[in-house]
């Protein structure tokens, strides 16, 4: 990250996300007003209006001024294909090389855990998801379409070096914060070849961190004992697929996906933060959307761009706030987005 003032680009996205990250850029203004916020025009009306998805020269200057990129949900039924939505956000994963997809599973206040006796201390866990390999890179085809004999194919695509660098990237993360236990999933009595890759090259760099207890789970294991005994779990690192499903179900333990906050990371450089709910744009334009997800993404992105203090109160003024039901009915409250950030910022200021 450059010494120069932080600057960040923000892209509100489709549906709700324009309702939300309007409320994120509150609170990172309320914050942390030095940070300079610069907003594009990109999303579904944009495509819809003259084809744009994430034009060359944006994708340039993203990369050489600024820091980090605060976006939307991305998806509107008007655009069938979803291409917008792939070309901005996979494209940016991809074409950026954010090879770390990092989720929170956090729960804030017991009473939003499904699970019978489970607390906060119980659910705390940090996920690794590989951000750019495996099968959603795009690799494969369709034979014959439209014909009794139709074929589809999807190629899972894994590389040592994108399977040793996010493993390793879970182990430093566990040393530099005092995590216990790190948990590889993969499912390697299925898919052998892809799953001796990741086997190897977890038991080489678990083998430099002899402080950390390493496990291995089947991610069909790992899903069943996540719900059975979360509190077993401090780190996990998979692969995209699983870790797009394993994220979803811990959204679940945490309280909901309203709650769930991700950066796309490649460490030293440039990071895209989104929360990670739909566009949902049946409730778009309603004050109905809760926008705490999109309050602890900001979080983690001034975190990233060196400000972890900042982090720390947002995500303690929003304990505080699901715990006195300060919320939008989706959790029990009765605000509308706006007024959950008005009582957000009335507890930073407190």
């Amino acid at each position: 990250m450059s010494q120069r003032k932080p600057k960040v680009a923000v892209v509100p996205g489709d549906g709700i996300g324009v309702e939300v990250i309007a409320e994120g850029v509150r609170l990172i203004q309320h914050l942390a007003p030095d940070i300079e916020l610069e907003h594009f025009d990109l999303g579904a009306e944009r495509y819809l209006r003259d084809g744009t998805t994430l034009p060359d020269d944006v994708f340039v200057r993203w990369r050489d001024e600024f820091d980090a990129i605060f976006l939307g949900a991305l998806g509107d039924p008007r655009v069938p294909s979803n291409i917008h939505a792939k070309e901005i956000l996979l494209g940016s994963r991809f074409r950026y090389d954010l090879f770390i997809n990092q989720r929170p599973i956090r729960l804030l206040d017991a009473r939003k855990c499904p699970l019978k006796g489970k607390g906060p201390e119980e659910v705390d866990i940090m996920v690794f998801r590989e951000n750019t390999e495996g099968v959603y890179t795009g690799v494969g085809g369709v034979l014959k379409k439209d014909t009794a004999d139709e074929v589809a194919q999807e190629v899972c695509i894994v590389t040592r070096k994108g399977v040793e660098r996010i493993i390793r990237a879970a182990y430093d993360y566990a040393d530099k914060f005092g995590k216990k236990r790190v948990c590889m999933s993969d499912k390697s009595n299925a898919m052998r070849n892809v799953g001796q890759l990741w086997q190897k090259v977890w038991k080489e760099v678990a083998a430099e961190y002899p402080h950390i207890e390493s496990r291995h789970l089947y991610v069909d294991v790992l899903a069943m004992e996540l719900v059975r005994a979360p509190e077993n779990f401090d780190v996990i690192v998979t692969g995209n697929l699983f870790g797009d499903i394993i994220t979803d179900l811990g959204a679940i333990l945490q309280g909901g996906i309203g709650l769930a906050c991700s950066g796309n990371i490649h460490p030293g450089q440039l990071g895209l933060f989104e929360p990670v709910h739909g566009s949902a744009p049946d409730i778009a334009g309603q004050g109905k959307a809760n926008p705490m997800a999109t309050f602890l993404t900001a979080g983690m992105m001034l975190n990233q761009l060196g400000r972890p203090e900042l982090e720390d109160r947002i995500i303690a003024a929003i304990r505080d706030m699901l715990q006195a039901d300060e919320t939008t009915p989706e959790l029990g409250g009765t605000l509308t987005t706006s007024q959950v950030t008005d009582r957000l910022l009335a507890r930073l200021d407190a």
